[in-house]
């Protein structure tokens, strides 16, 4: 085992017995340097370890928070769908096919998912129940030609392993907004006495420039962090 993995695998242990508990800050890299007699660069490999498996957030000028581990790190930066993020994150989750059908873009439709009017599109529901907890709701709209032959057993799983058999996808433009419910929240996600719910829209497009995704999902407010990093 290398100097940082060690490191990481203590600080991780700390953080779990709560002798860091959620949202205390970690002794500064200075000290950790001289706890563990190792290099600042060492101690910052544990550390962004630590970050990208959720444990900690690192702020500039402020050191390295423990995270709340009953919210789950979403990186809005980052073009990661669902089933990666539980693969990464190793949360327990279930996806349920709410809807599943085809549909012809209308004007509305149109405006909503940038698709042009009469473009036949897939449209999917999902509910993900995540801990136990009906905590994000789906929808989905897929340009069927893209994907002409989708089963919902591959809507159960991951989308975009499926697009990916055939086209390389490139990016998404999305869009956070704070909602409120709707009667669709109100009957398929546990709100318990939430009133708003984090709504993200996203237009996901191909290598080759074309947009065939536009998502808008529904979160919980209190079981997501969304995060991004920024450089200057």
């Amino acid at each position: 085992m290398k100097k940082y993995q060690f490191i990481y695998a203590d600080l991780e242990k700390k953080i779990l017995e709560s002798e860091f508990p959620a949202n205390s800050n970690l002794p500064t890299e200075k000290d950790l340097q001289t706890t563990y007699q190792v290099s600042r660069s060492t101690i910052r490999k544990a550390l962004d370890l630590l970050q990208e498996n959720g444990y900690i957030k690192k702020t500039q000028g402020q050191g390295s928070q423990v995270l709340n581990r009953t919210t789950i790190p979403l990186p809005v930066a980052q073009l990661t769908n669902y089933q990666q993020l539980v693969n990464q994150l190793n949360f327990s989750s279930q996806t349920r096919i709410i809807a599943f059908s085809k549909i012809i873009t209308d004007q509305k439709l149109s405006q909503l998912t940038g698709f042009p009017e009469q473009t036949l599109l897939w449209k999917i529901i999902r509910q993900r129940i995540v801990n136990g907890k009906a905590t994000i709701l789906d929808t989905d709209y897929i340009k069927k030609d893209i994907v002409p032959a989708l089963t919902k057993e591959e809507a159960t799983k991951s989308l975009y392993s499926t697009i990916e058999q055939n086209h390389r996808i490139d990016f998404a433009k999305k869009e956070i907004t704070i909602e409120k419910i709707s009667e669709n929240d109100k009957n398929y996600l546990d709100l318990g006495k939430d009133l708003q719910i984090v709504c993200i829209r996203s237009k996901a497009y191909l290598t080759d420039g074309r947009q065939f995704q536009f998502t808008e999902s529904h979160h919980k407010l209190d079981k997501f962090q969304f995060t991004t990093i920024a450089k200057r």
